[in-house]
């Protein structure tokens, strides 16, 4: 509840999502910028991935005042988020930034589909701009494991702490 009213489960998934889309951002601003030292054959990539996020954020952000709805709570904890871990991993290296990518994919393409399953028969507005990003994280996703071949340390490593901390940032706009 904000403000003493209730939020329609459609509006809250919708300021999450644009959160999120803003913590992706942040985490590919990072990485673009550290990648140009530690993995520079990458940075395109990125800057492709980034542009991707940028297009989610502005469809969400045009669903969100189209229903005249308020940004998430945790819009600017996610890009904080965002920020450090892109920076962390970008220091890492290639395999890193794959791992990270791949690990918070798998999360959010999990969510995306969750999402539309439950919207599907009550919010069609919101399942239609939650539907015209799943291809794009799903090519981030793949493109990402590919690169991650023969490297399954950066994934024992990564991926958990990685997904859990993904898993607490939507918790957390989900209850905010």
């Amino acid at each position: 509840m904000l403000s003493g009213r209730r939020v329609a489960p459609g509006d809250r998934v919708i300021k999450v999502d644009h959160a999120g889309e803003h913590g992706a951002i942040c985490i590919y601003r990072a990485q673009i910028l550290l990648a140009r030292l530690t993995a520079p054959a990458i940075v395109a990539e990125l800057t492709e991935f980034r542009t991707h996020e940028e297009r989610h954020r502005s469809l969400f952000g045009a669903e969100l005042a189209r229903r005249g709805c308020r940004r998430c709570r945790s819009y600017w904890l996610c890009g904080l988020g965002g920020y450090a871990l892109g920076f962390l991993t970008g220091l890492c290296g290639s395999k890193a930034i794959a791992a990270t990518t791949a690990a918070v994919e798998q999360v959010v393409l999990r969510h995306l589909q969750q999402q539309i399953d439950d919207l599907r028969d009550s919010d069609p507005a919101a399942v239609a701009v939650i539907s015209s990003i799943v291809d794009d994280e799903r090519l981030h996703h793949d493109a990402s494991v590919r690169r991650l071949e023969g490297s399954s340390r950066w994934l024992r490593t990564i991926t958990p702490i990685v997904a859990a901390a993904t898993e607490a940032v939507i918790w957390l706009g989900m209850h905010l």
